[in-house]
């Protein structure tokens, strides 16, 4: 196996240095040809696929040895080859005044035209690009081609010598095998030859079209390289027959057909079909209309301004290049209704994501975000999850999912964003999903999760600008809907907690200082029954009696410390503060701006809760923290920085306490990383008005 895999790839190597060898003498040989024996259109498409399609149908049998459409391109492309050597040789032979000699050289460049029009421009479009016909019923216009191109191969070859009159040659080239019977027939034969071949060509362009409808999304684009590459080879002929000055655009063009098939039968994705058509069509369209607007307002400013041609044409580049953006914008937007449908255009996508968001019920605002995402993206299924909400979804790409907020006990995400629980609305399908992050301010909020495309669209390309214009807010309503969640939340373990510590201060109340007084009443009563018979005893019990009552002042305190920190009323939030970064843990550094006399009480509690909270987490990792707190009329913003590596920095519950505190006041709480190192916590939590601060009531 391997070594006829060789021998196949030594035989392609061959032909991709012979053919190229031909098409190169055929053209020094037409370069020394004296100018009579020239004839026009000495370089044709012929010479290039006498030099491209080897070369590239080589480097596919490199990787694919039992490709057919690799021998069909070697093949095709020698063909080619040998037609330029041989008219060249004939041509030149003839100059050399050997005229008989020249007609049996003609020969092989017949053979070599018949063999590169059938396997390039019949066989190559209907076996393209898996080497297999679209379906049996095509078997028709190969052997349409075949027998096509046979009956002019024969033609040429038994065809009566040209007459003398009007001959486009100095001499004439007789052909040695000609029948001279046929003369007659020899139009009607051409007529029925070349009828079936310009059948077959566009019926075999028509093959890949029909394989396009047909095709998954993927096979789409496959096919779309070598559907472009031939129709506009065809159309560039169409062109060149009609403008023979454009010829040389046909020439060039065929160039491009080994290479799009190459992409195809690679299937290389670097660059979407879909992107070089829509480049194609709005270049097409700004040369077509800026060179009419230059041609027309120039013609009518040359009327109006005769003799001022100079300015005619200022005007002319001046207008032109006021109408460039915005024409090439709205080019733009109708290649991509064209190819992609009504929501082609991402700001329309964007309209309609903000429209559908504000209408919505808010509690199925990503519901509204993954049904226009399923759209402009053409794609059988979207999901968006967010880190610390749950969603609920069937899986269908059109059921609503619903929203339900997490246990009290589930933790928002590690350091590195990763969630450890995720919400997802949109429909669930097969495949591997493609994944864009949600970031919002610098938070990871969640993900996007994108599936795979639906028929009859193009969705590589338009993704990429869909994507960059919908996924900010797309984060933006993740972020929302993620604030609403913690805050359902945290009023549920507000209320948890309030009750848990109802309870627990009955509790102590009942079990501790309950029975500390009882104690202590006991203590009373036989105190007073022994206080004139036994002194002594007496004052034992009166000394047990103050012990008793230091341990209920202790458990007072404690418990008072429970409900607010006496520091705050002791100290105020400022030294309290100051207090918390005692000695044994890392340099901190405290900067407060603003009047903090007279903040309420549970913004007092939350500030200094989380400034605890933090610097108890950073002090066996950080070198230096810096607490900021500043005061404005409608907001406290603090800000906390430190320098510990990611294992130490703020992480867990220590994440989820603070923005439960912050989400219990309606504030926000942004936990970023550092690039060095480190975390940053941003709390901005709303003040009410000052009564100075307050507008005075109408009157």
């Amino acid at each position: 196996m391997a070594r006829a895999s060789t021998r196949t790839f030594a035989v392609a190597v061959v032909l991709a240095v012979v053919s190229p060898v031909l098409a190169a003498a055929a053209l020094v040989m037409n370069a020394v040809l004296p100018d009579e024996w020239r004839l026009p259109g000495m370089f044709t498409p012929l010479s290039v696929a006498g030099f491209a399609f080897p070369v590239l149908g080589a480097f596919l049998l490199a990787s694919r040895p039992r490709l057919r459409l690799a021998w069909m391109m070697c093949l095709g492309g020698l063909g080619g080859a040998v037609y330029e050597f041989f008219r060249a040789l004939m041509l030149t032979t003839a100059a050399a005044g050997d005229p008989v000699l020249a007609g049996w050289v003609r020969f092989p460049a017949h053979f070599g035209w018949a063999a590169s029009s059938l396997l390039l421009e019949v066989l190559l479009p209907l076996y393209s690009p898996d080497g297999r016909l679209p379906s049996r019923r095509w078997r028709w216009v190969a052997w349409l081609g075949v027998a096509s191109i046979g009956v002019e191969l024969v033609r040429q070859v038994f065809r009566p010598g040209p007459p003398a009159k009007g001959y486009p040659l100095p001499a004439r080239i007789p052909n040695p095998l000609e029948i001279a019977t046929l003369g007659p027939y020899d139009a009607a034969i051409w007529t029925v030859a070349w009828a079936g071949i310009l059948v077959a060509l566009p019926l075999a362009a028509l093959s890949l079209l029909v394989r396009f409808r047909r095709a998954d999304p993927v096979s789409r684009r496959q096919i779309g390289w070598p559907l472009f590459a031939l129709g506009g080879y065809i159309v560039f002929m169409i062109v060149g027959l009609v403008v023979p000055a454009l010829d040389w655009v046909q020439i060039v063009w065929a160039a491009f057909i080994p290479v799009a098939l190459v992409f195809s039968v690679m299937r290389y994705r670097l660059y979407g079909i879909d992107t070089v058509l829509s480049r194609a069509f709005v270049a097409a369209g700004l040369l077509v209309v800026i060179a009419a607007v230059y041609l027309g307002v120039a013609g009518v400013s040359s009327l109006l301004m005769s003799g001022y041609d100079h300015i005619a044409g200022l005007v002319s580049a001046l207008l032109t290049g006021a109408f460039f953006q915005p024409l090439r914008r709205t080019l733009q937007r109708a290649v991509d209704r064209l190819f992609y449908g009504p929501v082609g255009d991402p700001g329309a996508l964007v309209a309609l994501l903000i429209q559908e968001v504000r209408q919505g019920d808010p509690e199925q605002a990503l519901a509204s975000v993954a049904k226009v995402l399923r759209r402009g993206l053409a794609v059988q299924w979207v999901a968006v999850e967010v880190t610390g909400v749950r969603l609920v979804s069937t899986g269908a790409p059109g059921d609503q999912p619903g929203v339900s907020t997490g246990a009290p006990g589930d933790q928002a995400g590690d350091s590195k964003g990763a969630p450890h629980e995720r919400g997802t609305a949109g429909g669930q399908g097969g495949g591997s999903p493609r994944e864009v992050p949600l970031v919002w301010h610098g938070e990871w909020v969640g993900r996007l999760l994108v599936g795979s495309p639906t028929p009859r669209r193009f969705p590589v390309a338009h993704d990429e600008r869909v994507l960059a214009a919908l996924v900010p807010y797309v984060a933006d309503v993740a972020h929302a809907v993620r604030m609403a969640a913690d805050l359902q939340r945290s009023r549920e373990r507000l209320v948890v907690a309030r009750e848990e510590e109802r309870r627990r201060l009955r509790r102590d109340l009942h079990d501790g200082l309950g029975r500390a007084l009882t104690g202590m009443a006991t203590i009373v009563s036989e105190a007073r029954g022994t206080l004139k018979d036994s002194p002594d005893a007496a004052d034992g019990l009166l000394r047990e009696l103050r012990s008793s009552m230091d341990t209920v002042t202790d458990d007072l305190r404690q418990l008072v410390h429970s409900l607010r920190p006496p520091a705050l009323d002791d100290l105020g939030l400022e030294d309290a503060l100051r207090a918390l970064a005692g000695p044994g843990g890392p340099a901190t550094e405290m900067t407060f701006a603003g009047d903090l006399s007279d903040l309420p009480a549970v913004v007092e509690v939350a500030v200094y809760r989380i400034v605890s909270e933090a610097l108890s987490t950073v002090r066996d990792h950080a070198t230096e923290v810096r607490v900021s707190v500043r005061r404005e009329p409608s907001a406290l913003h603090l800000v906390i920085n430190d320098d510990a590596p990611p294992p130490g920095s703020l992480r867990g519950s220590g994440r989820a306490l603070m923005r439960e505190r912050t989400a219990e006041l309606g504030g926000i709480c942004l936990i970023t990383g550092d690039r060095d190192g480190g975390t940053t916590v941003t709390v901005t939590l709303p003040l009410a008005a000052r009564p100075s601060q307050r507008p005075p009531l109408a009157t």
